[in-house]
């Protein structure tokens, strides 16, 4: 029985990929969920797992071919042939595990879409710890959430393959349990370091081929390798590597001079007071994304300010029903995505964004909420926030942001906003500029409450004031546009009647 290997979803808006590299040949045998290839999209590396097990008899799509989604790669014999992987370790979980019921691998879990690598952030338990099933072995951080690795078997956690702050691979191996007593651990111990040793030096002894489509771009720009910093599995170069260090040019050298400037005259004694300390991966990617969306973005803020007199009245009069009714407090967010959501419809390129000469309008609205958490800024997403009702709102995003301090947020929980809603008040800000969330369009950021004295009638009155600030991409919204779009903003915050009557 033979079965198909098809070129998996590749995200959003993206419809083809290029084979980068097949790491089986026909006649391989393959295991269940062994990766098979690699495929490159303009945005992403995909690594494609084998569906069954059995032996590859087929390649129908070659390295530097280009597959659109759900294309045919590879057709997969099932049989006899797929037992000699699993059977080929057992020698080795022999001597480990002495009887004890054998070896079992602890690998990565599947990262979420887009997701190829992890570092592993925290070991819970050490060479010779017994566990049962399902116990907490490891946390692995990605540069979106954190994944804890259970125990696949209860045993015996004989070799730690994948140390702390080691990078891995989707698909890769971790440790390995030795099922059943413990009295495999101390056998077990001394095979684990040439094992784990063993692990980094064929890495470095294997080439490391980079993309095609990266290959074909430096030949073009007469670019050498040497001079651009890939960023793929091992170290391979992807097209984005290349179009960053072409867009980069001559300015990264010299801004990088400057950097490296103040480090010199720093005295011994104010060294050793110093603490260094390698940043998250969580961290690296909002430093890049914000630091793209500056470069590629025509960024500009337009700002304006609201009374929240009539919203604070309506939240005191009806909090308490709506606790008791709904089971969520009634706070101010349901008010600002309510009225947000009405504000896009009037300007729907606000809620659009730019792929390439194209400007892609959303008919909905999928509305990111951004949350602090103790590693970094999340933004969580609202699907159909223009749907929900304000309980829904409530409940969603008191559900979201408990998950996001806890860092169990899922890729698909944030992925696909169209908008972006950030409040800087919780932190006590009465200013600030929000910087886009790449590829939206726009972004509001709330700013904190503070009485103010205004004039009203003619008269001089304090009022509980916020300032509102719009950051928009030039390239798509017009200042008429912006300034529209949060003037309809504040009516709705200061009147909320108007969003009962789609005002």
């Amino acid at each position: 029985m033979s079965t198909e290997v098809r070129v998996p979803t590749l995200g959003e808006s993206v419809t083809e990929a290029t084979v980068a590299t097949w790491f089986k040949k026909p006649g391989d045998s393959v295991a269940v969920d062994e990766m098979l290839c690699e495929l490159e999209t303009d945005k992403v590396t995909v690594e494609v797992p084998s569906p069954v097990a059995g032996t590859l008899s087929e390649i129908v799509a070659g390295e530097g071919q280009s597959v659109g989604v759900d294309a045919l790669l590879a057709m997969i014999a099932e049989g006899a042939a797929a037992a000699k992987p699993a059977e080929a370790p057992k020698p080795a979980a022999a001597n480990g595990a002495t009887g004890g019921g054998g070896s079992v691998d602890v690998m990565v879990p599947t990262l979420g879409e887009s997701v190829t690598e992890a570092t592993v952030s925290t070991w819970f338990k050490k060479e010779g710890d017994s566990v049962a099933a399902d116990e907490m072995l490891c946390e692995l951080e990605t540069d979106k959430v954190s994944v804890e690795v259970p125990a696949p078997a209860a045993g015996v956690l004989t070799s730690i393959l994948a140390k702390e702050g080691e990078t891995v691979q989707a698909g890769g191996k971790l440790g390995v349990l030795a099922a059943g007593g413990a009295a495999a651990a101390p056998v077990a111990k001394p095979e684990a370091a040439p094992a784990a040793a063993a692990a980094p030096a064929s890495t470095g002894a294997k080439d490391v081929e980079n993309a095609p489509s990266a290959n074909k771009m430096m030949a073009e720009k007469g670019l050498t390798p040497d001079r651009v910093q890939g960023t793929g599995r091992d170290g391979r170069i992807m097209k984005e590597d290349v179009a960053r260090a072409l867009a980069a040019g001559q300015a990264a050298a010299k801004t990088a001079e400057p950097a490296q400037m103040p480090r010199a005259p720093v005295p011994a004694e104010d060294a050793a007071r110093e603490e260094r300390v390698k940043m998250t991966r969580l961290r690296q990617t909002i430093a890049r994304r914000l630091k793209d969306a500056q470069n590629t973005a025509a960024m500009l803020t337009t700002y304006n300010e609201v009374d929240m007199s009539a919203v604070m009245a309506l939240r005191n009069e009806y909090k308490d029903l709506f606790e008791k009714k709904h089971g969520v407090k009634l706070g101010f967010m349901s008010f600002f995505v309510k009225a947000c959501c009405h504000a896009l419809k009037e300007i729907p390129e606000v809620n659009a964004e730019i792929d390439g000469t194209d400007v892609v309008y959303k008919n909905f609205v999928h509305m990111g909420v951004a949350v602090g958490t103790p590693s970094g800024l999340v933004v969580p997403v609202l699907r159909d926030a223009d749907q929900m009702s304000f309980a829904a709102i409530e409940k969603k995003i008191a559900e979201l942001g408990v998950r996001a301090r806890d860092g169990k947020l899922s890729m698909a929980e944030m992925q696909g906003g169209t908008f972006t809603i950030s409040n800087g008040g919780v932190y006590g800000s009465l200013m600030s500029s929000p910087i886009l969330n790449p590829p939206q369009s726009g972004i509001l950021g709330m700013h904190k409450i503070q009485d103010r004295p205004i004039a009203v009638g003619g008269q001089v009155v304090i009022r509980p004031m916020m300032y509102l600030a719009l950051s928009y991409d030039h390239r798509i919204v017009d200042g008429k546009g912006a300034v529209t779009f949060l003037v309809r903003v504040k009516e709705a915050l200061e009147d909320p009647r108007r969003l009962l009557m789609d005002l």
